[in-house]
């Protein structure tokens, strides 16, 4: 635990209490567990050996020790059954067990979730001190209680606890309450101890603070709870660590070298886009970066034709009174321009699915023309806070290649799948590697075939044969739904694409279409991008090559009956961006988009 002076007597009790009803109950929960009894279980690993263990005794940790030392000492979590799970945990019954090490995006997720804790008691952690404001003066103390905590091997702890005891053990924490009366009945709710610190987490963690080797204080910021700007103020601390210094050396070598790479000082001198204060958040693109631009919505357009997609166009402007309908008011206002005309509150669209809703409820339906793949590259607008715009990467106005699929139930798997192999196809292309993982909320088991929605895009997942991960919790307030994530040049994970199910626009909607039985049902919507954002793809795709030297966004053009390859090449030597305007080679299959 991180402070910057000893504690006065009154949060030496609120600890202490903290402390007392934690210990309580997790001695009251190792009671139980003994008297239930061990019993014999089965452990499947990876390769299909099969290892022996104790139903609540046997942890990840002990068959990591079982495997080697030296696996026992890099690995920092697990997954069981496809849910992550501490190392600490005891198996609950017979399952199928990974074991991850920093080396993997599991690993690295765990690894720098739990080095922010260590800062509470790639990663940040916001905290309420009142008037205090952090600035770099306190980055020294914080490293030395960093690390402190982590010459102490300090363990991190888990418990489930019920609604009434979170309530009890953070009943000073205006904030921790808020969070806890708004989780669903439902919800399992877990708290972990690590040190002095008691908090309110979902996990998992790494065994310990010992696995921490190096740890750098990046930054302070102010912030604002949950991000609106009436409620209380919050420091937010970044930082970074690893389980080795060479790593961190490594690290920081890179971002120096991101500093000099920066997408938005390349734009500039290569003359493919800028800012302008005029404008803050919305990018001004010039002649060459407007043909990258274009190009790149040229190559998913051309696919929408191969995959059956049907373009459309949805106004920009809508009244106040579709954001309520379709949720967004309550959901997302905060980050929607509003206006008001005639007395009446407007705002720009900052996604697409509502409009084309209306779109789809437009014309009487029928199952025979399902599914209905609807696609627009229309001008999206978020009110994105200042401080968090980041040049192409994080913008307040935006073109995405977004499509809603309107299905039956019985067609989502083959969907998603369709969404997947497009995903494949775009990325291969690019050259890109990425991560899958379905995220979930408990809440849509009580919605009518919640359980049966979510288990589609499973299926879907394993019929594609990637790996992937399970994000319980993660979900949007309107469905499941599949995260995609990609390394830029410099390891920063980013998310472009999107594969979204969606139960709550139908019904908020009331869309329907016909059946054969001459019955109506409600369709699925099924929210999906594979550039995302075309600003942050062009912004992660000049990085990509101008990190190998070069930058290749060619993209064919008919002209004449030729095919032309319009290819920008970054010259080693001087460093300026060439873009011929036409070179009569043909274009090969990878060279569709990227010149080879």
């Amino acid at each position: 635990m991180v402070d910057f002076s000893a504690p006065s007597e009154e949060q030496k009790l609120v600890e202490q209490k903290r402390m007392a009803l934690f210990e309580q109950i997790q001695a009251e929960q190792r009671k139980r567990r003994e008297e239930l009894g061990g019993g014999s279980i089965r452990i499947t690993l990876p390769d299909g050996n099969v290892k022996e263990g104790q139903r609540w005794f046997t942890t990840s940790l002990d068959i990591a020790r079982e495997i080697s030392k030296a696996l026992a000492e890099r690995a920092v979590v697990a997954e069981v059954n496809g849910v992550l799970w501490d190392m600490g945990r005891a198996l609950e019954g017979d399952c199928s067990l990974k074991l991850f090490t920093f080396d993997s995006n599991e690993g690295r997720d765990t690894f720098w979730h739990s080095s922010a804790h260590i800062l509470g008691e790639g990663f940040y952690y916001d905290a309420y001190y009142g008037d205090l404001t952090l600035n770099e003066d306190h980055f020294t103390v914080i490293a030395k209680q960093v690390d402190k905590a982590v010459k102490e091997k300090q363990a991190f702890e888990r418990i489930e606890v019920t609604r009434q005891q979170a309530l009890e053990i953070f009943a000073e924490n205006k904030f921790k309450v808020e969070l806890i009366r708004e989780l669903p009945e439902d919800e399992v709710i877990t708290i972990y101890k690590c040190g002095r610190l008691v908090d309110l987490c979902r996990g998992p963690h790494i065994p310990s603070t010992s696995h921490i080797k190096a740890f750098l204080c990046l930054k302070a910021s102010a912030s604002h709870w949950r991000g609106q700007t009436d409620r209380e103020s919050l420091q937010r601390v970044y930082g970074i660590s690893f389980p080795d210094k060479k790593d961190l050396k490594e690290w920081l070598t890179l971002q120096e070298e991101a500093k000099q790479r920066d997408h938005r000082i390349v734009g500039l001198k290569q003359q493919l886009f800028f800012f302008h204060p005029l404008s803050p958040g919305t990018a001004f693109f010039s002649p060459y970066g407007t043909r990258i631009y274009n190009k790149l919505i040229e190559f998913i357009r051309t696919e929408y034709k191969k995959r059956g997609y049907e373009e459309v166009i949805s106004p920009s402007i809508f009244n106040m009174q579709l954001w309520e309908l379709s949720g967004h008011a309550a959901n997302y206002k905060e980050h929607i321009f509003c206006f008001e005309v005639e007395k009446q509150e407007f705002g720009l669209k900052p996604m697409n699915c509502p409009g084309h809703c209306l779109l789809f409820d437009h014309s009487a339906r029928s199952y025979r023309d399902l599914p209905c793949r609807m696609a627009e590259f229309g001008l999206l607008h978020r009110n994105e806070f200042s401080g968090a715009l980041t040049g192409l990467t994080r913008v307040r106005g935006f073109k995405q290649d977004d499509a809603h699929i309107f299905c039956m139930e019985s067609q989502i798997k083959e969907e998603v799948k369709g969404c997947l192999d497009f995903l494949e196809y775009a990325y291969n292309i690019f050259g890109f590697t990425y991560s899958l993982g379905l995220s979930t909320r408990s809440t849509w088991e009580t919605i009518e075939h919640g359980s049966e929605l979510k288990n589609s895009l499973r299926e879907a997942l394993e019929a594609f044969g990637k790996p992937w991960k399970f994000n319980h919790g993660d979900g949007a307030f309107y469905g499941p739904k599949i995260d995609i994530t990609v390394c830029d040049a410099f390891k920063r994970t980013l998310q472009c694409a999107t594969i979204q199910l969606d139960f709550q626009l139908p019904i908020r909607f009331k869309l329907q279409y016909s059946t054969g039985e001459g019955k109506v049902a409600r369709p699925v919507v099924v929210h999906r991008a594979v550039l995302g954002s075309v600003e942050r793809m062009f912004a992660v795709l000049l990085l990509s090559y101008l990190y190998m030297a070069r930058l290749h966004v060619g993209m064919v053009l008919e002209k004449e009956e030729r095919l032309l390859d319009v290819t920008f090449i970054l010259d080693d030597h001087t460093g300026r961006l060439s873009v011929p305007r036409e070179r009569s080679e043909p274009c090969h299959k990878r060279s569709d988009i990227l010149g080879e």
